[in-house]
Parts: C-alpha cells; sequence; structure tokens
C-alpha cells in the first residue's frame, strides 16, 4: 500500500505562485515515476508533470512549461511542484500519482 498527501493548494492571484508538495508512505516503487496531474470539475483528468526516482527525466505537459518545476526529495519522500507565473486556467483540483495510487487531492485557485 502506498499513501499519498497532498498540500499547499490555496487561492492565489494571476501571476502569484504557490509550491504543492506530495508526502508518499508505504511501499514505494522505484521503477514508477512521481506524477502530478489536474482536474477541473466536468473535465477529464490531465497529466501535468513527471520525475523518475533519481529526479532525473522531468516532463511537463507544454501549457506549464517554463512556469512549473517538480522535483523530489527522496529522503523526506516527498515531491514538489513549484508553480510560477500562475493563470487562471491553471485553477483545478491537483493530484499525486504514484503507479496505481492517488492522493485526494488539492485545490488550487487563481484569480483574474
Amino acid at each position: 500500500q502506498v499513501q499519498l498527501v497532498e498540500s499547499g493548494g490555496g487561492l492565489v492571484q494571476a501571476g502569484g505562485s504557490l509550491r504543492l508538495s506530495c508526502a508518499a508512505s508505504g511501499r514505494t516503487f522505484v521503477s514508477n515515476d512521481m506524477n502530478w496531474y489536474r482536474q477541473v470539475p466536468g473535465k477529464e483528468r490531465e497529466f501535468v508533470a513527471s520525475i523518475n526516482w533519481s529526479g532525473g527525466r522531468p516532463y511537463y505537459t507544454d501549457s506549464v512549461k517554463g512556469r512549473f518545476a517538480i522535483s523530489r526529495d527522496n529522503v523526506k519522500n516527498t515531491v514538489y511542484l513549484q508553480m510560477n507565473s500562475l493563470k487562471p486556467e491553471d485553477t483545478a483540483i491537483y493530484y499525486c500519482n504514484h503507479a496505481a495510487y492517488w492522493g485526494q487531492g488539492t485545490q488550487v485557485t487563481v484569480s483574474s
């Protein structure tokens, strides 16, 4: 079993920044990346960013490239998503994912 707990969401004005955290506990899998997804009510969940176990190969969806940065701290078993230059269209519930496991999500709201 793997438990994922997100935190760090909130309300921010356009152009602002937030840092999301995802604390993992239990038996994590070295071969699986850690991922961030987001979902707007009524729409499909979409991929945002991923990172492998060693912290390399960060990968981003086009709409967040240059604004978001994913990182991980394997000592703390935590993955971060630094979000800068936020836009209203970034408003969503952000979820942490590892293999078949998902966190409960954290709400990010960007006001214009």
